[in-house]
């Protein structure tokens, strides 16, 4: 630094260096907050509009569900799959929410999608909601959960990397 008679005055460098740091963190903490309004607003979708609904069913509901992987070739056991396919979305909605075991439970809904958009198109009807929500789910893979999340909770307290680039 060198001093002026204002007082000590940085190196324009410095400054400048010191002025991109600060859009860089104001820039991720917008972004984090776009993807906790993201997680947020389809979390509670898959929770209360498409997962409790076929949670709540019951097993006839989970059979009618479950006879969709028959375009698959999987005769067996319709029960448990529309379980697991109610299952994913009301728990993989609950931790789309919260952050929680981010990517497993995308990867995880976007099987759910990939059935849903087969057994629409086979119906003859527009699989373009399961196209959406898989574009979506492959979007928020790449960018990873945030830095408000559980997910992001737990990686900063472990020390095992950045919160803000989960």
């Amino acid at each position: 630094m060198r001093a002026t008679r204002h007082g000590p005055q940085r190196p324009l460098a410095s400054t400048n260096v010191q002025a991109a740091a600060d859009m860089d963190s104001s820039r991720w903490t917008s972004v984090d907050l776009a993807l906790l309004v993201l997680r947020v607003g389809i979390g509670v979708s898959f929770v209360f509009v498409y997962g409790w609904d076929k949670m709540a069913g019951g097993p006839g509901t989970w059979a009618d569900l479950g006879r969709t992987m028959e375009i698959f070739g999987i005769t067996f056991w319709p029960t448990f799959w529309g379980f697991m396919a109610a299952a994913t979305e009301f728990v993989g909605g609950l931790c789309l929410l919260l952050g929680l075991l981010f990517r497993p439970v995308l990867g995880l809904l976007l099987v759910v999608m990939t059935v849903a958009f087969s057994s629409h198109l086979a119906a003859g009807e527009g699989p373009w909601h399961a196209t959406e929500m898989a574009t979506v789910f492959v979007a928020l893979l790449l960018t990873g959960p945030g830095r408000y999340s559980v997910d992001a909770y737990f990686r900063s307290s472990t020390g095992s990397g950045e919160a803000e680039r989960v």
